[in-house]
This record gives C-alpha cells, structure tokens and sequence, in this order.
C-alpha cells in the first residue's frame, strides 16, 4: 500500500510521483494492484444509505399543518361525517405520496454523479496491457488514454502527445485544456493543473501514459459527491411561510376554542357536552381543510404553463420560489453563452474584420466597415483564410437542428470561419494535398501542416499562440505583398484584441520551391510570413442580454459564476450587462474570509476560477444577506451549488444528469431567457396563492365567528358543524380553485422581489380577514335571525344562512381577484373564464344542498322561495359594494 499522498501530485515531476505510489513504468503486478484493491477499495463513488419509499412518505407527515388537518379529520369522524373524513385523510394522503416521489428524484442526484465515472479502462500490469473494469483500478496503475475516452480516475500524467482534454463539466472551463507531463507550481489552481486529468472528464483528442493517484472518493468527482450530499434540503420560503402560519393558527383555533366553552359554560350556563362540541364546530369552522389542496393545485397548473414554455420544474413549491428569487447566480460556458467557439474578428495588416454568425454553421460573413468581404476579393485575406481550413483537423458535418462539430472546438471555428467567406474547401484539398504535419503539443504551442500542390510546390502553415508565431515570422503579408514585418504592432493588436476576453490565434506561412516531403522543427524555427490574427469567442447568447436586463427591471441581481478565465469572464459580463468589469478569481476567494467574501458579493457580480467549493461559499454568502438564490448551471462541479441554492436550475441540453437531478427546475432549451419566463410564472404562482389563500381565511374566520355569535347572544347555532363543513368543501373545490387559473397581473416583472422575509399575514391581510370574516358573520346571522322572527323555522333560517355566506363568498371571489385595484373593471370581471364556471357549479350544488331531499336530511336543510334567494343574493351584492368602498379608502396607503 502506498503511503498518504502528498499535498500536490501535480507539483513533483514523473519519477518522483511513480516512487511515490511505489510504481513503475510497466505497471504493478496482479498481486500489488489485488492488495491495493483490497486497502482502497473499488473506484467507486460510496452508495449512502436512502430512506425505502415508505419511510419518505411517513416523514411526510410530520408537519404541523398536517397535524392540523388529521385533527380536523378525527373531529369530522367523531362528528360522524365520514365523507368530509374521507376527503381530508385523501388530501393528506395525496400530498404525502407525492412528497415521498419528489424527495426520492431529488436523492438520485448522487447516483447521477456516480455514473459518470468510467465503465472501463486500459490499465498496464506487469509490462502487458489489458482491458479492466474502470472500478479495479487502484492507485499506482498505468492507465492509457486516447480520443474519446473518459478518464477513470484522478491521473498525474507521465508522457502525453496532443493530449486536450474537455473538463467544463468539472471545472467550466470553455475550451478542451491542453496538457502535458511537465510539473507545476505547488499553488496552481485546480483549472490550472495541466499535468493532471480528473475522473469523469473526456479526452479530445490525444493520447497519454497516465498513473493512477487517486480513486473512489478520494477523486476530484468523489469530493463533489461528498459536497453534494452534505447539502441540507432546503425549505422554500413558501414553505416556511406556510410552516410558521400553521404555528400561528394552530395556537388561536385552540385558544379561541378553548375560550368559546368557558364563556358557554360559565357565562351562558349552557352544559358542558353541547359547549363541547360547538369547540369542536368552531375548530373545524377555523381550519381550512382545502388549503392545502389548494396549494398543491396552483403550484401544479402553474408548472403545466412553464412546462409549455420550456421549463420543467421537478419540485413542486420551487415554483412559488421562482417567484421571490432576489439573485440569480449563473454559470457562463453553455448558459450565458452558447458553449461553441466562434470567430468574431480577423486582423490583417491593413485592416480589421467582423465576422457575424456564430456556432459552427457555416452561416454569416465577414464585413469590413460594413461591405461583405468573401474568398477572392483580397489576396492576404484568401491566405489566411487558406491557412484556416487547411491547417485543421475538425470537420463540420450537418445534422437536424443544427451542425455537428468532430474535433477541437477552435479548429472548427476556423473551419467555419472559412467557409462563411465561401471558401471551396474541397476544392482547395484536391489542389493542395496534405503530406505531413506536426501536431498540436502544450509545450510548443502550435500546429503545423505541410502541403505540395501538383507542381511541386511546398507550401508550410501554422497556427498558435501569437507569441509563439511571432518569434518565428519575418515578413508580413498585405496588400501589396509581403513586406518585413512589423513585430512590435502585431503584438500590440494581439494584446489589445486578447483585452476582450478572447483567444488569439496568429497564422502564418512559408513557401519553398522544393523539399522532402516531411515536416520538421527546423522548417518551421523561423523565415515565415504572418498572414494575420483571429478572435475566438464563446459568443454570448443573442437573447441573454435582454434577459439580464428584463432581471434588473424586477429587482433580480444576476451574479456570473464561471470556471473560465477571469479576463473572459469580465469581457463576457460587460457585454450581457453583468457586474462594472471587476471579476475575482478562485485565488481571490480563497484569500477573503466568511466575513470579507459575505461583503464582497455585494459589490462584484463576476467571479472567475471558480471551483465547488467556491460555489457553495458564495450562495452561503448571499443567504447570508437574507438573498432567495437561484442558481444556473450545466456541469458536475455545479450540483452542490444546484442543490444548495434556494431554486436551482440546470440546462436541459447540455447538462450532465447530475446538475439535472440536483436541480429544482430544468431548461430543456438551455436559453437564459426561459428562466426569466419561469420568474414571471413564478411571481404569478405566488400572487394567486396569496389570493386564494386571502379568499379561504376570511370565509373560515367567519364561519368560527358565527358560532361564536350564537353562543354570545344565546340562541341556536345558526350554521351546524357539518354544514360548515359542506361551505368548506364545496367553496374549496369551486371558487378558491379559480385563483389558480389567474392570468399575470399588468406590470408583474416591474416590481422587485417580495422582500425575503415578508409574512404571509401582513397588516393588509389581517386587516382584510377581519373585515370580510365580520361581514361573513353579520350578513348571514341577521337573515337567520330575520327569517327565525318571520317564524319559518330553524331549518329553513339555517338554510339561508349557509347560502347567505356562499353569496358571499361568489361576490368576495371577484373582489379578491385584485388584492387592491378596483374589482370595477372589464378584465377582473371577465378575463377569468373558470371563474364563471366554478360560480355555476356552486351555485348547482347548493340547489342540491338546498332542495335534494336525501341532503335536506343529512344536513338539516329546507327549501326556501324565490324571495329568499333574493335575500340571499342581495347579502352577496351588499357585501361586494362595501368591500370595494374598503379598497377604495385604504388604496392610497
């Protein structure tokens, strides 16, 4: 067995680190790599224990609103209502089953991360190589990688040859990363480590001799499973709203029922059993059995409409968050911007291109000051386009919905680059045949390629890093040919053209008369004309701006949190609109405290270098402020993040399965844009439950309150508990449902976020609740006490008091439709078609409540005459008019 690892693998050179793993060239024997199997383990991510599907839905029911609701079913069961019984343990129980389904998706984000690492690996034993399942793999092991696969296992790279490797899902880094086997400053950045490749990552192309130093959990991925599943779940404001309601109510139903028998008894002198069970009639009056449904319900039609707008939510309440979200912490590669390298500029010697288009259709051009420009019309600029599509290895190929890239992503902007400009490229193979090439190495920087037309002629290109080309060249090539070049104004325009953010590219070429037909350092060490510069970007999506914008209109931050460079990240965020083009960088994080970063995140909006860890730091600074966060993101290091954040949103095209599962929400088109689609439904989900939740309580504060009356006035309950029940549930089924059907309110996205921690019970809602629960106490109490004096007889009386309340209730649903613009109005009175509907089947069910003969013996009702329905109505009108006067007087506050 080895000893520990040290501090930094990537920091000792190939020697040090075999003697380290007590490894050798050829490999550990079948006995070594067997005891090491059996010390470490299998390469493996660890399988935590999961709650069964039973414990999930019994956890379920540990919250103080579905006590509250078993309560009111063991009451509606002693009171021998076994249908109102029935629907209230179903409500429950609905609710808990899907519960226990959600809670069980969500614990699938950590067997995501499990399978990305590797099924198999080629692994050298004992000086002979053999295909192995990746997790037999210990550390120690030589591994060999070439193009296409994916890495099995933290490896310190011994010999490479052009080796890239693609690790945005790791680390977010735009580019595949080039490696070698030199080694590195103790302190290098995780992005950094150039001599090192991660589990889970995919080579592009290249091959390498690899030795395994570290597997399982103790990998890069196995850090971000263990991260990931030390995230607590996180409560959604709703949630804690709706949990610290239940608390409040719970203790005044029981208060004020407990205070309602001891002034029967001791005041009125009524006996003790009867005081009992009109306790038991006012808590069932006062809790709203249907609310929950209600919310469920909301929250569901609320995620049928994203869905049809391309955002599927995979937690129910994440909907309402969306709606309170005050940041928006997204990632850039793939998010923000499109994840396809892009030509956006050409630099020639007497002048500057912009190239339109992006990705890696071959659609757009190339425009100086304006006027296209295309192959044939400029001599330097047919070379240098010549030198981009001959000296590359990627091919674009189309495909439905798009064009497929095969090979690295700057070769094939080149090659698209190329062809915007019309140039025929296969023509251009057929005259100038390829004969040999130096590929691409992290430790020249540059890629060569050897032509010979038909003639003889040998024709050299190259492409690399601008200073690397630039030591080499001694002419220049402009319109009036080659001239000597003009060194210190090339690096100049690379400088400035690298200052946006870009990867700058220089290609240059050299022509001999005759030669070998092999290419060597030697004819490319210097003598070659420079043909100009190219700008690669990762464009910024076209729409994204306008959603970074629409965010600052509804008071939302957006905060870019990136793995890529920090100069990218900044010219990126200058263009969206993000931050004042300061970025801090992984370093700079690590360098602030939990006191200093909790300041510094309200001051930078762009972070750069950033790893997991940095991720988690950074939202757990944010909430420290008090912020509701929603985080964006695509790749594996983002799934803690994901899970962390109060919403987290993965891309639905580009995303690894890990941040799909850890996310809340799920962008299947991958647009920025949709998320801000998924705010403004978010804000409306929350605005129609507060609706509907105001429209609930009154109507429960009244019904309670009528009991109360009787009580205090001495004289039979006017309305009986299984009446109060029968008001409950068809007014939950009908009218309340209606507020989930609620169109956006005008100007929704114009106004900031509900502030983080605003109640649900704010002084309007308290004031409102009283008001209408008084007005759903007198207006019914004096029709019954009004028809008790005409002598039609108790049933009859108690009759129109129920349906006193329920015209109530139908006038109340249309004033709550606007919490404080006038109900007056074309829209609020007709733009909710189910509204109509749910009126109509109320109003349905209570001619059966009223006149079905085998009702008017379940629940004690008589028929009334067209003149009681009038009465009855014109309650519902008075009660209408005096609460639009109430909005009315109190609007200006």
């Amino acid at each position: 067995m080895p000893p520990p690892a040290p501090p930094c693998w990537h920091q000792l050179d190939s020697q040090q680190v075999l003697a380290h793993c007590h490894s050798r060239r050829d490999g550990l024997s079948a006995a070594e790599a067997a005891s090491r199997l059996a010390s470490h383990g299998a390469n493996l991510l660890p399988q935590p224990a999961r709650k069964n599907l039973l414990q999930r839905f019994l956890l379920q029911f540990h919250n103080l609103l579905i006590y509250l609701l078993l309560a009111a079913a063991a009451i509606t069961a002693v009171l021998g209502d076994w249908v109102d019984t029935s629907v209230i343990v179903a409500v429950t129980v609905i609710n808990a089953a899907i519960g226990a389904l959600q809670e069980g998706r969500a614990e699938s984000a950590l067997a995501a991360i499990r399978k990305l690492l590797a099924p198999g690996a080629i692994v050298v034993r004992g000086g002979e190589r053999h295909a192995v399942d990746a997790s037999q793999l210990v550390p120690g092991d030589i591994v060999l990688l070439q193009s296409g696969d994916k890495v099995p296992a933290d490896v310190r790279l011994l010999d490479t040859r052009s080796l890239r490797i693609d690790e945005a899902a790791l680390t977010g880094e735009s580019l595949p990363v080039d490696k070698h086997s030199a080694p590195l400053p103790a302190d290098t950045a995780l992005a950094e480590r150039s001599n090192m490749a991660y589990a889970g990552t995919l080579v592009s192309v290249g091959q390498a001799h690899a030795l395994v130093v570290a597997t399982g959990s103790a990998t890069e991925l196995g850090r971000i499973n263990a991260m990931l599943g030390s995230v607590p779940a996180q409560l959604t404001p709703l949630s804690r709203e709706l949990a610290r309601f239940a608390r409040q109510l719970s203790i005044v139903i029981v208060a004020v029922a407990l205070l309602t028998i001891a002034l029967g008894i001791l005041w009125r002198g009524h006996h003790w059993q009867a005081m009992f069970m009109a306790g038991v009639g006012l808590a069932v009056a006062a809790i709203p059995e249907g609310l929950p449904a209600i919310v469920t319900i909301t929250l569901a039609i609320g995620v049928e409409r994203m869905a049809r707008q391309r955002a599927i939510m995979r937690k129910l309440p994440a909907v309402e968050t969306l709606g309170s979200v005050t940041v928006i912490c997204s990632d850039k590669t793939g998010t923000l911007t499109r994840n396809e390298m892009t030509a956006s500029q050409v630099q020639l010697r007497d002048g500057q291109l912009q190239v339109s288009g992006s990705g890696y259709a071959p659609e757009g051009g190339l425009f100086r000051h304006g006027q296209p420009q295309h192959y044939g019309s400029h001599a330097a600029l047919d070379a240098l386009l010549q030198a981009a599509a001959l000296c590359n290895d990627a091919r674009l190929q189309p495909q439905a919905g798009g064009w497929q890239l095969l090979g690295d992503p700057t070769e094939g902007a080149l090659l698209a680059l190329a062809l915007k400009a019309r140039l025929p490229l296969e023509q251009l193979l057929q005259r100038l045949p390829r004969r040999d090439a130096i590929p691409f190495e992290s430790e020249h920087r540059f890629m060569a390629t050897l032509h010979h037309d038909h003639n003889g002629q040998r024709l050299i290109l190259l492409k690399g890093a601008p200073e690397v080309v630039l030591a080499r060249v001694s002419h220049e090539l402009a319109a009036g040919g080659e001239q000597a070049a003009n060194l210190p104004w090339w690096q100049q325009q690379a400088a400035r053209l690298a200052g946006d953010g870009g990867r700058v590219l220089a290609l240059a070429s050299r022509q001999q008369a005759h030669g070998s037909s092999e290419l060597s350092f030697d004819d490319v060490a210097g003598g070659l004309t420079l043909l100009g510069l190219v700008v690669l970007l990762d464009p910024p999506r076209a729409e994204a701006r306008q959603a970074v914008a629409l965010c600052r209109a509804a008071g939302i931050r957006v905060k870019m949190i990136t793995g890529d460079h920090a100069a990218t990240a900044a010219a990126i965020g200058r263009q969206l609109g993000i931050g004042d083009g300061r970025a801090l960088n992984g370093h700079d994080l690590d360098a602030l405290d939990d006191a200093a970063l909790a300041a510094a995140v309200q001051q930078v909006d762009v972070f750069a270098r950033a790893s997991p860890a940095h991720k988690l730091r950074l939202i757990a600074a944010l909430k420290q402020h008090g912020e509701v966060v929603a985080m964006t993101g695509d790749g594996v290091n983002d799934a803690p993040a994901l899970k962390q954040a109060d919403v987290g949103v993965a891309m639905g095209g580009k995303g690894t399965e890990a941040a799909k599962e850890a996310a809340e929400m799920v962008i299947s088109d991958d647009n920025f844009a949709t998320l801000v689609s998924a705010v403004r439904e978010g804000r409306t989900v929350y605005d129609n439950l507060k609706k509907a939740i105001l429209f609930i309580l009154p109507t429960n504060v009244g019904q309670a309150l009528i009991i109360i009356a009787a009580i205090l006035f001495g004289v039979a309950l006017p309305v009986s508990p299984v009446q109060i029940l029968w008001v409950n549930m068809v007014s939950a089924v009908t009218l309340a449902l209606a507020f989930a059907f609620e169109p956006t309110e005008h100007g929704v996205m114009r106004r900031p976020p509900r502030p983080p921690g605003a109640q649900l019970l704010d002084r309007l809602f308290l004031w409102r609740l009283v008001f209408v629960g008084l007005l759903m106490v007198a207006l019914p109490f004096a029709l019954y006490l009004q028809l008790l004096a005409e002598g039609g007889g108790h049933p009859l009386a108690s009759t129109m008091a129920v349906n006193s309340m329920v015209a109530i209730e139908i006038a109340y649903l249309f004033n709550s439709r606007q919490r404080h613009a006038s109900a007056w109005r074309r829209d609020t009175l007709l733009g909710n078609p189910v509204a109509f509907g749910c009126v109509l089947l109320l109003i349905v069910l209570q001619l059966a409540f009223s006149y079905l003969p085998w009702l008017q013996a379940l629940f004690g009702t008589a028929a009334p005459s067209g003149r009681h329905w009038l009465l009855a109505a014109a309650s519902g009108a008075l009660a209408f008019v005096l609460i639009e006067a109430e909005k009315a007087l109190l609007r200006p506050r």
